[in-house]
């Protein structure tokens, strides 16, 4: 009758009136979202690939049998020819070297997450920590955080990037780290406005009264409060990390060749596009699965996270 009862009335589940855990209202919330739910299988089958693709790099490192009969970079693998359309020997065809697509994505997938994580660690950690000074402290300090963030904001995130890019150097590394900087302020924006919030509540107080130093008031008991908000946003913003890094790489400012990178072989592909179409598809098709599944698994994240959304 109880359960009965819940449905009816359409509160979240069972599980948040007994006094679950927080982790399994939240699992229970994300589950509900299919959407999500596809988003997140999709991700998994992409880190599958990645995992794959360090296993075969390890096998071929210590001359070990390997799973794939091809490399990434090996030239007419198997004795095949340029452009050659998909087929049972070359699920994906070929390129216009005679290199194997379909491993080539599947060694993508692993340089693609990886950045795309990396860069979002660079913006999470600089954002978060400037974010809480700016927060907590106000005054002088949160002018000066807001000042710099202000100018960063005034460009393009593209420019920006090609423009440290410039400085620091072409390859995969410094754009991902342009990457990086380039959203430092959104999440030093997110981290700010939170902390506003949190500062003026009565736990702060409290804890001020006991004695809690400012840096344990931070990180003990602020920064906790914000993670919800920087789980969501973490989560889109490695899918924009990706994207931005796949940019970068198509306009020859990410990876250099012959690195089987999704945005750089979409660079390279596109000069062939009349005559092999698949040098292009593939690997952009492997970018917008990535993309939209972090987008999904993020707007599950956020119905989860926030008690306040019902669906």
């Amino acid at each position: 009758m109880k359960e009965d009862k819940i449905a009816d009335e359409g509160l979240d589940t069972v599980a948040e009136v007994s006094g679950a855990s927080t982790w399994h209202i939240i699992i229970k919330r994300f589950r509900r979202n299919q959407a999500s739910l596809v988003g997140l299988s999709i991700l998994g089958f992409f880190f599958i690939l990645a995992l794959i693709s360090f296993l075969d790099e390890f096998l071929y490192t210590y001359n070990l049998p390997t799973i794939f009969a091809f490399g990434p970079n090996d030239i007419f693998a198997g004795g095949a020819s340029s452009f050659e359309p998909p087929s049972n020997k070359h699920i994906f065809g070929t390129d216009n070297v005679g290199r194997d697509i379909f491993v080539r994505i599947i060694y993508g997938a692993r340089i693609s997450i990886t950045v795309g994580f990396l860069a979002v660690l660079v913006s999470l950690s600089v954002g978060t920590f400037f974010g809480l000074l700016a927060g907590y402290f106000g005054g002088i300090i949160d002018s000066m955080i807001s000042i710099v963030l202000e100018i960063l904001l005034a460009f393009p995130a593209i420019l920006l990037a090609l423009a440290i890019l410039v400085i620091l150097g072409n390859n995969l590394q410094n754009a991902m780290l342009a990457v990086g900087v380039v959203y430092i302020p959104y999440y030093a924006r997110i981290v700010r406005g939170q902390t506003f919030v949190e500062r003026e509540l009565t736990y702060i107080e409290a804890a001020k009264v006991l004695g809690a130093k400012t840096p344990r008031i931070l990180s003990k008991h602020i920064l906790p409060n914000v993670l919800g908000v920087l789980v969501i946003y973490t989560t889109l913003g490695i899918g924009t990390a990706i994207l931005e890094v796949a940019a970068l790489s198509f306009l020859g400012l990410g990876a250099l060749p012959p690195t089987a990178e999704w945005g750089s072989m979409i660079g390279d592909g596109r000069k062939y596009f009349a005559s092999g179409p698949h040098l292009v598809f593939f690997p952009g098709m492997a970018i917008l699965l990535t993309v939209i599944s972090f987008n999904l698994v993020g707007d599950g994240l956020r119905e989860a996270l926030d008690p306040r959304f019902k669906r």
